[in-house]
C-alpha cells in the first residue's frame, strides 16, 4: 500500500517493477486450484482469494501509471503466466492425472511458483546493489513477506503439507536477506547525504561571485548559500530539474535580461 500510494502521488511507477505482483497473482490462482483438489483447505482458499483480488488491483494500478515499455512487458507477463500458464496447467493436470496424484502434481507446481514469489523481488535487489540506493525496494513488503513465510511454514508443518512448508523456508531466508540489504544501503545513503551537506573550509574560502557586466566582485557567499548551490547542482546533474537559457543576441524578452544580469560563480582554484 505505501508503494502504490507513492506511485499515485508521483503519477509514475518510476523504478518499481511489476514482476512481484504478476507472479503473486499467478501463485494465488494456483493455490486456489490446489485447495479445491484437497480437503480441509478453507484457509488456503480464503487467503488466496484475497490475494487474487488485491494483486489484480495492484497490476491494474501499475498499468495505469507505468510508462509504455513497462506496460508492454507487464501485459506480456500476464498473458504468458495468468492466461497461458495457468490455463495449460489446469488442462494438463485434468486430462493426464487423476485423484490424489493430480493433487500431488499441482502441489509441486504450487511449490515451485511459491518459490518464484519470493525470488521475484530479487530483480529489485540487483538494482539496489547496482545503484547503491534502496529507493525502489519497499522495506514493509520485505518485512511482511518474511513474517508471512514464518507463519505459513509452521502451518504447513502442522498440517503435514510439505508443499506449503518447503517454499516458505526459502521465503524466510530471502526476506531476511532483503531486510539486511535495506539496512546496509539505507545507512550508506544517509551517510552520503550528510557528507554532501558538509563543505570543507577550503572550498568556503575560495568561492567568489563575479558580475561579468561590470567586472565587480560581489559579497562572498555564506555557508548556507553554498550548501543551497551544491544541492541545486546535484539536482541539475541528476536530471530532476532542467535549466533553460538563451543567448545574449537571441530574442528571449525578459528571460534574456535575467540571464545576462545573472552573476556567475568562479573559483580561485581548479
Amino acid at each position: 500500500m505505501p508503494t502504490f500510494y507513492k506511485i499515485y502521488k508521483k503519477k509514475s511507477t518510476e523504478g518499481y517493477q511489476s514482476i512481484p505482483y504478476v507472479v503473486a497473482l499467478f501463485s494465488s490462482m494456483l493455490w486456489i486450484y490446489y485447495a479445491f483438489l484437497k480437503t480441509n483447505t478453507t484457509l488456503l482458499i480464503t487467503i488466496n482469494s484475497f490475494g487474487v483480488f488485491i494483486e489484480t488491483i495492484y497490476v491494474v494500478f501499475y498499468l495505469f501509471y507505468a510508462p509504455k515499455k513497462a506496460k508492454v512487458q507487464t501485459v506480456k507477463m500476464l498473458l504468458l503466466s495468468v492466461v497461458g500458464g495457468f490455463g495449460a496447467i489446469v488442462l494438463v493436470t485434468q486430462f493426464l492425472f487423476k485423484g490424489a496424484v493430480r493433487g500431488q502434481v499441482v502441489g509441486w507446481i504450487c511449490l515451485v511458483f511459491s518459490l518464484c514469489v519470493f525470488v521475484a523481488p530479487l530483480g529489485i535487489v540487483r538494482q539496489v546493489i547496482k545503484t547503491k540506493s534502496v529507493e525502489y525496494m519497499p522495506l514493509l513488503l520485505s518485512v511482511f513477506l518474511t513474517l508471512s513465510a514464518v507463519m505459513w511454514f509452521f502451518y504447513g508443518l502442522l498440517v503435514k503439507d510439505i508443499n506449503i512448508a518447503i517454499p516458505n523456508v526459502l521465503g524466510f531466508i530471502l526476506g531476511i536477506f532483503q531486510i539486511v540489504l535495506y539496512v546496509i544501503y539505507n545507512k550508506k545513503e544517509k551517510a552520503i547525504i550528510l557528507k554532501e551537506q558538509k563543505l570543507p573550509e577550503k572550498i568556503q574560502n575560495h568561492v567568489i561571485i563575479v558580475d561579468e557586466n561590470n567586472n565587480q566582485k560581489l559579497p562572498e557567499l555564506t555557508e548556507e548559500q553554498i550548501i543551497d548551490i551544491v544541492k541545486l547542482g546535484s539536482l541539475i546533474s541528476s536530471g530532476k530539474i532542467h535549466v533553460a537559457s538563451c543567448l545574449h543576441n537571441s530574442t528571449c524578452g525578459v528571460e534574456a535580461a535575467k540571464v545576462e544580469n545573472t552573476p556567475k560563480l568562479q573559483t580561485a582554484e581548479a
